[in-house]
């Protein structure tokens, strides 16, 4: 057989294949890769906050509230614009729990932070980095809705704002 007939032969071979599939219902390779995208579950922590300590285990356990969880530090300028958005979104949904976690920051300059930008909702610290290491932001801001099974349901790199906030809790919460 020459060159031209393997390559026909493999072309028809190759849509012999694509027909079968398609006949027999199976999904396409991308179709495949949707499907089996098995959810994410959230990393384990417990920080000391401002008024105490918050531990997500124990809120998954107890509380059985979604979480939205924030990753922010004091030198972080979107940070700064972001904080007073996400209180808004803390007040406008309190079927949500509400937690920033200073990463790679001083406790201090953190703390002097927070107070001057006086939020209502939790905020914690990440003194030893073990936040920041389970969470592998890309960058700051870096936040994450989980479900009140502890499953992550979506990441957020950048910036949001008090309505991103509500139409992603719309679109996960009703």
């Amino acid at each position: 057989m020459g060159r031209n007939g393997k390559v026909t032969a493999a072309l028809a071979a190759a849509l012999l294949i694509l027909s079968a599939c398609s006949a027999s219902g199976s999904k396409s390779p991308s179709e495949e890769t949707d499907a089996t995208i098995q959810a994410e579950i959230a990393p384990i922590f417990a920080v000391e906050t401002m008024d105490g300590t918050f531990s997500l285990s124990d809120h998954l356990a107890n509380d059985a509230k979604p979480v939205f969880l924030n990753l922010w530090a004091s030198w972080c300028y979107p940070c700064r614009e972001e904080m007073p958005a996400i209180d808004a979104a803390a007040d406008a949904h309190p079927e949500v729990t509400f937690i920033g976690i200073s990463v790679q920051d001083a406790r201090d300059d953190a703390t002097a932070f927070a107070e001057e930008i006086g939020v209502d909702y939790t905020i914690g610290f990440d003194d030893d980095g073990s936040v920041d290491a389970a969470y592998s932001p890309l960058g700051l801001p870096a936040s994450f809705i989980i479900s009140a099974d502890g499953v992550i349901l979506e990441r957020i790199f950048g910036k949001v704002t008090a309505e991103d906030l509500d139409e992603k809790f719309a679109k996960y919460f009703g």
